[in-house]
């Protein structure tokens, strides 16, 4: 892949991530830039999720834990391409730093995942990852990637 924009959709996603529903938690990729070790993706979501029938139903609000992992998904996609490894490994989430709640995420938004590296190797990589609404941050933390075997998962 080139370190010019390109686009996942969400079945090459899945080629990627061993992810799937209700788990799988980015729609597609928007940007990816292995230059720069900078992807964007994002997540749309409704009033389907399962997660806002009983977060809170009266005013439903995604968890924070799920926006944490939709980074994650998103970082993981970046330490993958980074390694260039197509087949035998994923990257699996080691650590989260300083994670911050700032905005709630409602029905109808979409969830812009921005991950920029820190570190990449061989073994894995950190990033720092902002998830968005619109111009306003969401959510943001430092996460750090190990590349395994997927048969070791």
């Amino acid at each position: 892949m080139s370190a010019n924009a390109s686009l996942l959709n969400v079945k090459e996603i899945m080629q990627i991530l061993p992810h799937r529903y209700p788990f799988l938690l980015v729609d597609k990729v928007i940007e990816v830039d292995l230059e720069k070790g900078r992807i964007v993706a994002q997540k749309n979501l409704t009033i389907n999720e399962a997660f806002f029938q009983g977060h809170f139903p009266e005013a439903p609000i995604m968890p924070g834990v799920l926006i944490i992992e939709a980074l994650a998904q998103a970082g993981g996609v970046l330490v993958y391409l980074k390694a260039n490894e197509k087949t035998s490994k994923i990257a699996v989430l080691m650590n989260i730093k300083e994670a911050k709640f700032r905005s709630p995420v409602r029905p109808g938004d979409v969830l812009k995942l921005v991950c920029e590296g820190i570190h990449f190797s061989a073994k894995g990589g950190k990033i720092n990852a902002l998830a968005y609404i619109d111009d306003k941050i969401a959510a943001q933390a430092e996460m750090g990637f190990a590349l395994v075997d997927k048969g070791n998962i």
